[in-house]
């Protein structure tokens, strides 16, 4: 798993594949904007992207899309159902508020909370984490310890409820399904430096 740092908030996007093995099939977590350091990774490990999977659909993180669909065409993109209207509908992934509107390619898979994926040769627990957004996701691998939990939780910090369709009882019920993980769990946000479940359950001053 490798992070990237991406655009003009700083989003982290994630490049999951197994070591090892030439020509072998990557996931990327959220490509974020300006996806050109990701995208230069990935041609320098010689990967094919098969897949891309969105913790949610706000333009911070699906910026990317179209640059990384254009380089591998048959990657699927995959997101919760309650958001894929707004992977192309400006005003709902808030690119019309910072005057780019963005249009990005359409889902071609919908994911649910309950169920599980496959990235990097691994199954990866799907939890369903709204609030921040209506369809945000958290991804969960329990042998390496890691959760990808996109805007729901920071290091220090949560995600912001005063967006259009944020929700704020929901982000708060996300959360403590968050802190039912293991302590060691790595926490690997949206924006911000990594953190574990431990740390945050002990200092974060939102929970």
């Amino acid at each position: 798993m490798e992070a990237f740092e991406l655009g003009d908030l700083g989003t982290n996007a994630y490049l999951a594949y197994r070591t090892g093995e030439p020509d072998a099939a990557a996931t990327v977590f959220d490509p974020g904007q300006r996806p050109g350091p990701l995208l230069a990774r990935i041609r320098g490990l010689g990967l094919a992207v098969e897949r891309v999977v969105l913790t949610h659909a706000h333009a911070d993180h699906i910026a990317g899309l179209a640059e990384l669909r254009d380089l591998h065409p048959g990657c699927a993109i995959e997101i919760h159902a309650a958001e894929t209207a707004y992977l192309q509908d400006p005003e709902n992934n808030l690119s019309a508020w910072i005057g780019q509107p963005l249009v990005a390619p359409a889902a071609t898979g919908t994911l649910a909370g309950g169920t599980t994926t496959r990235a990097a040769g691994l199954d990866w627990a799907i939890l369903a984490t709204p609030g921040h957004s209506p369809g945000g996701l958290t991804f969960h691998q329990q042998e390496l310890g890691l959760a990808i939990v996109g805007d729901t939780l920071f290091a220090g910090g949560v995600g912001r409820t005063d967006f259009p369709h944020s929700d704020p009882a929901a982000l708060q019920a996300s959360l403590r399904q968050l802190m039912t993980l293991p302590e060691d769990t790595r926490v690997l946000p949206g924006h911000g430096p990594e953190t574990t479940v431990g740390r945050e359950r002990a200092g974060n001053p939102f929970l």
